[in-house]
């Protein structure tokens, strides 16, 4: 995976550069995300006026969250989710008793602690 480079000033990386680094894959699942939350507002007949004033957010915000813009901050989507009442299955995601791979190196003979390999030098 590419690596971001900060110039001095800059403290963190920008928006434009994070969402260069994302995989195809993962902005499709946030745009999918957001047409379900846009669905599940309709479906319970909000205008996007009565989002704007359930969640605090401006008008911009909540078109961003339901256009399923990656660089709107995940706290945004989750109080969004949180306000409709779409929040109980968050609860499952990185759930390490879900977590197969992460179980099974869990339970795995293996050496439990994560060491860097070093090369042995016996040369006296």
């Amino acid at each position: 995976m590419e690596s971001i480079k900060l110039n001095r000033d800059q403290k963190k990386p920008s928006k434009k550069s994070v969402i260069s680094l994302m995989a195809p894959e993962m902005l499709a699942r946030i745009r999918s995300l957001g047409l379900r939350i846009r669905q599940a507002r309709i479906h319970r007949k909000w205008r996007q006026e009565d989002l704007v004033s359930r969640s605090g957010f401006s008008r911009s915000t909540i078109d961003a969250i339901e256009r399923g813009e990656p660089g709107t901050a995940i706290s945004s989507y989750l109080h969004v989710l949180w306000i409709m009442g779409l929040d109980r299955e968050l609860d499952l995601i990185a759930d390490p008793g879900l977590d197969r791979e992460g179980l099974s190196l869990a339970f795995s003979v293996k050496e439990k602690r994560v060491r860097i390999p070093t090369k042995v030098d016996n040369d006296f």
